[in-house]
């Protein structure tokens, strides 16, 4: 089986309840508080082998007990490790995250470690053995992610970005990229069309399909919407659930439409079963 290679954050994360956000200058009374394993690049790799892929993570963490809290949750969860640095003089990148009663969240991230991968190990040829897919996301320095996505294509190995949080990319990096996945804010921000229905999200992944070559834009409780490389869209309704938390439910799309795809599937199955992973995550409280 091919492997996966997530190049991406690790966050030793924070988690908040409340009754609701605080807005500025508030102070809000918790009702809860834990501590979980974070980072999307974590998150979706861990995701991903959690759906059967065989994941490989390249990435950094502080030389600290945070750090390797992050390296022992991805061991546990077997993901390789070898091209996780250990950083001296620097701490494990960590976020907060603050759920209100409806369910939705905000988060602050800070990157600490994550902001210094040593772009060296992408020339290691050993790193892209049995490599068929790249996945990259917004969370590290885009000149990490445009070298990790130069070094894959001149293996044939195709790149997917899950370009969260929203940020413009270079065209330099946008000509690299094989497969795109937002979310309706990210959507909007990179197509300039406001993401409020399913027919808009299809709308925005065909504007990203001119420069894209495969779109897939995540709409939360409408759906999904995807292009594929044919210029062809489709929109998939979202599971009907009871909602819990929406925390994390991008990373398990991701995870799962990845591990779907090396694993052989198509692009619309593995975009169905990404949607229900993603409803079955939103749907308990982890």
């Amino acid at each position: 089986m091919s492997k996966l290679l997530v190049v991406g954050s690790l966050h030793y994360d924070i988690m908040v309840d409340a009754h609701h956000r605080p807005e500025k200058g508030e102070t809000v009374i918790g009702t809860g508080c834990s501590y979980k394993f974070g980072g999307k690049g974590g998150n979706q790799a861990v995701s991903a082998a959690q759906a059967g892929a065989n994941v490989g993570f390249l990435g950094a963490v502080g030389n600290d007990a945070h750090g390797q809290w992050l390296l022992d949750v991805l061991q546990k969860n077997h993901v390789d490790v070898q091209h996780v640095e250990i950083i001296n003089g620097s701490v494990s990148g960590m976020s907060v995250a603050i759920t209100d009663a409806e369910g939705d969240y905000g988060a602050v991230v800070i990157s600490n470690a994550n902001t210094k991968i040593n772009a060296q190990q992408f020339s290691d040829s050993a790193l892209w053995s049995g490599v068929g897919l790249l996945l990259l996301q917004n969370e590290l320095p885009e000149e990490i992610n445009l070298r990790a996505a130069v070094e894959a294509k001149k293996r044939g190995i195709n790149v997917c970005i899950n370009a969260a949080p929203a940020k413009v990319l270079s065209a330099e990096l946008q000509k690299h990229i094989d497969m795109l996945v937002v979310n309706a804010v990210e959507a909007r921000d990179m197509s300039g069309i406001a993401v409020n229905s399913l027919h808009q999200a299809s709308e925005a992944a065909q504007v990203l399909n001119k420069t894209y070559p495969v779109v897939v834009v995540t709409a939360g409780e409408l759906g999904v919407a995807y292009c594929n490389a044919e210029g062809q869209s489709q929109a998939i309704e979202a599971e009907k659930i009871e909602l819990v938390s929406t925390h994390g439910a991008g990373d398990c799309f991701m995870g799962m439409l990845c591990a779907s795809m090396l694993l052989g599937e198509p692009l619309d199955s593995s975009v169905v079963k990404a949607n229900k992973a993603a409803a079955l995550h939103v749907s308990r409280r982890a």
